[in-house]
């Protein structure tokens, strides 16, 4: 995270500017401000959460653990998310907006721009080391600067195996000895910052899924061919 992006988004002051259509919770689009600097954010209220029968409320803090996931791989796949308690409707997440073009997405970069599979391939491995339940194909872009995002981690870190995912592409493809490198830590310790936005049978499970990784040495296959995400993109 910038220093610019540190300061407002935890800093800045927050004003809504819209909801964002087509949303499974209510999600908004805010502006943030500090002196004359200004950014916009993605805010996801808790709110604005939908009950479910198999996460707990509180869905913005799985948002946070992502993005703290990834910055102690090292991957910076996730922008920049920090939890706020004085947001216009309440405690939730603020997450630093991507600038794309949201015509393009997993299948249309996938298939148009071979350059980008590498960081397809990492998403996957950490969308199984994180339990993504939700990727979808509209939930990978590619900012202005070429630089492929992950966004939208609110379904993440379940205790119960239940991965669902777009991209398959990849899967059986041998995982490079750099990314194992990166996910070994976490074969029997989990950061301290991640481990207290989860409780302790998401982070055990964590750890056993980076300890099947480190085995195979391959990416996940699925072999119901249902680990599919709905609506997929």
């Amino acid at each position: 995270m910038s220093g610019r992006e540190l300061t407002l988004l935890t800093e800045g002051s927050v004003e809504l500017v819209g909801q964002i259509a087509r949303s499974s919770n209510e999600t908004f689009l805010v502006q943030l401000s500090h002196g004359d600097d200004t950014a916009h954010a993605v805010y996801k209220p808790e709110a604005g959460e939908r009950p479910l029968s198999d996460f707990e409320p509180g869905l913005y803090r799985r948002e946070r653990a992502a993005y703290l996931l990834s910055e102690f791989l090292g991957w910076g796949m996730v922008p920049s998310t920090v939890i706020r308690d004085d947001a216009p409707l309440g405690v939730g997440s603020l997450q630093w907006f991507i600038d794309c073009d949201f015509r393009e997405h997993y299948f249309t970069l996938a298939a148009e721009d071979p350059a980008t599979h590498p960081d397809m391939a990492r998403m996957a491995l950490f969308d199984y080391i994180s339990n993504n339940t939700d990727r979808k194909s509209g939930h990978v872009l590619r900012g202005g600067d070429g630089r492929i995002w992950g966004i939208d981690h609110g379904l993440c870190f379940s205790a119960v195996f239940k991965l669902r995912t777009v991209i398959w592409d990849f899967a059986g493809e041998a995982i490079p000895a750099a990314l194992l490198a990166d996910i070994a830590p976490l074969a029997y310790a989990v950061p301290a910052e991640v481990a207290e936005l989860l409780d302790d049978d998401e982070t055990a499970a964590l750890k056993r899924r980076v300890r099947r990784m480190l085995q195979e040495g391959t990416l996940p296959v699925d072999l119901t061919g249902m680990r599919y995400p709905w609506p997929l993109v």
